[in-house]
């Protein structure tokens, strides 16, 4: 595994929106991982 640290990007959260929503039917619980992936791409402006 690389040790270099990759910045979230829009596309990478919407990714990871995706696959959970899919997993849950549609919906993604509150205080899931993909909160966390969005706010952190906004963050990084990417």
């Amino acid at each position: 595994m690389s040790k270099q640290k990759t910045p979230m990007t829009k596309t990478d959260a919407a990714r990871i929106h995706s696959s959970n929503a899919k997993k849950q039917g549609g919906q993604v619980p509150k205080g899931d991982f993909t909160g966390r992936a969005q706010r952190a791409a906004e963050k990084n402006g990417q």
